[in-house]
């Protein structure tokens, strides 16, 4: 079984023209300790599938298991981290990752929580800037409080929903290789979302296609075979990752509404 499943899963909504179907069918295996991305145009669905397995929305149709139990609603077993930030303004940076660590680790005592929140900070190298407020701190800075903040809530999988996607190219790049490194030393599971097929290729184990909505659906894993660490200013010259940028631009780019169903599991 996986880690994360979802089977058959679809979701509609009401809205003054009719009932609008957003996802179809969708399928979707991450094995414990991956790092998975899904890879879509903007407007297909993306953030609503992220919302379906955060447990903001249920599906009409389908089921989605975290490690064989359904997902019916929020949890801390689930950290997001979004791309406009939501820190909250009026409290620091350390205060900001305090908060999941006090919800999540009520029992430890006020020094292990202090401990565990300078852990995180220093994991995204912001403890210099910890007592610093949202305002004070750049763009790229409050998405490391960002995920600072999900990663000390300890979740069994990291939700990312296009997290770099209103920085610049500079901070994104520097902030795509923070995040693999991360990554490589914590190995919690991560899904993130992105229209980047680079950032994909550069972080995940295995990429899933997602076709325009409405009714979108995904397409079956695409590994990406390229060895770690992975270098960005290299990765055009690899083989591996040309072969999976083929198959991903080949699959946005075309029609492959009949041949998708259930090809994801």
């Amino acid at each position: 079984m996986s880690f994360l499943e979802l089977n058959n899963v679809t979701k509609r909504f009401s809205t003054p023209k009719g009932t609008r179907e957003v996802l179809r069918s969708v399928n979707l295996s991450v094995q414990e300790g991956e790092f998975a991305a899904i890879v879509g145009y903007s407007g297909s669905g993306k953030t609503t599938l992220l919302s379906l397995i955060a447990g903001l929305l249920r599906p009409d149709e389908g089921e989605i298991l975290l490690q064989g139990k359904p997902i019916n609603g929020p949890s801390p077993d689930r950290g997001i981290v979004f791309q406009n930030y939501s820190l909250l303004p009026w409290m620091t940076a350390y205060e900001n990752v305090h908060l999941a660590v006090a919800a999540t680790l009520p029992g430890k005592s006020a020094g292990q929580q202090r401990e565990q929140t300078e852990h995180y900070l220093r994991l995204v190298r912001l403890d210099h800037a910890a007592w610093k407020k949202p305002k004070e701190l750049s763009g790229g800075m409050r998405q490391r409080v960002a995920v600072a903040r999900g990663l000390a809530m300890r979740p069994k999988i990291l939700l990312l929903d296009e997290p770099f996607s209103a920085l610049d190219a500079l901070t994104r790049a520097s902030l795509q290789d923070e995040l693999a490194g991360i990554w490589e030393r914590e190995r919690t599971t991560v899904l993130m979302i992105t229209n980047d097929v680079d950032e994909a290729a550069l972080l995940a184990d295995r990429i899933y296609p997602l076709t325009p909505g409405p009714g979108a659906t995904l397409g079956a894993a695409i590994p990406v075979e390229i060895p770690r660490p992975r270098v960005k200013r290299e990765l055009s010259l690899s083989p591996a990752y040309q072969k999976v940028r083929k198959q991903l631009v080949e699959f946005l780019t075309g029609d492959h509404r009949a041949t998708v169903s259930g090809a994801s599991r």
